[in-house]
């Protein structure tokens, strides 16, 4: 999961950040507005952690260039700010939750777990793609009943893959999606394939279907339409 921190508040934002990569998570920040409307207008992100009070501008504008560029991130607001109508603004313009600092880093993570689970697989906690069975919770993957020991990186590209099944994804978009705002200072990203070909190895080799498919000149493909 690529989550973006947008909070003014350097400490906690390295908390925040920290905390999440050690759940897994692919995390960048920005400090300010500008930061922010940048970096969602140039990279694209499963959530969005935003607080509102920001030094040179609103998170509500913030808001509302997600909804003008079409974004499909989950947000969910984090702010000092608690009255009513700072939340009915914030969920009307396309939030999906509203928590009030302060807060637990364990329900701050809870919540943006859940966001990504509404989003791309309609809350569930445990996926299942035809062989394929992920606990969400644990981080564990099965096929065909056996366990696959996967790295991070490779759990991180199957719940990818299979958020976007059935779908083009170009080598750029994987390599942002794992390795965040880095990805941009790589000349090529060969090193995708490795990632790719150790997975599909491991899903072949428990039983499972060779879902995998190159898509030459473009990118790959995650297919259960045709095993």
């Amino acid at each position: 999961m690529k989550v973006l921190i947008v909070e003014d508040n350097i400490e906690l934002s390295k908390n925040i950040e920290s905390y999440l990569s050690k759940e897994g998570s692919i995390c960048e920040t920005a400090f300010t507005y500008n930061q922010a409307i940048d970096k969602i207008i140039s990279y694209s992100y499963d959530v969005i952690i935003l607080d509102l009070m920001l030094p040179d501008g609103n998170g509500l504008d913030v808001l509302k260039t997600l909804k003008n560029e079409m974004s499909e991130a989950g947000v969910l607001i984090a702010s000092a700010k608690n009255s009513l109508e700072d939340k009915l603004d914030g969920l009307d313009l396309g939030a999906d939750d509203y928590i009030t600092k302060p807060y637990h880093l364990s329900e701050l993570n809870a919540r943006v777990k859940a966001i990504y689970r509404r989003k791309n697989f309609k809350n569930q906690k445990f996926i299942e793609c035809n062989e394929i069975k992920i606990n969400t919770d644990a981080a564990e993957v099965f096929v065909s009943g056996t366990q696959l020991e996967l790295t991070k990186k490779e759990y991180e590209l199957l719940i990818y893959f299979i958020a976007n099944q059935n779908r083009v994804i170009t080598k750029q978009s994987i390599a942002e999606h794992l390795w965040g705002d880095h990805a941009d200072f790589y000349d090529s990203f060969d090193f995708v394939y490795q990632h790719i070909k150790n997975l599909r190895k491991k899903i072949l080799s428990a039983g499972g279907g060779d879902y995998i498919n190159t898509i030459y000149g473009m990118g790959y493909k995650f297919n259960t339409l045709v095993k």
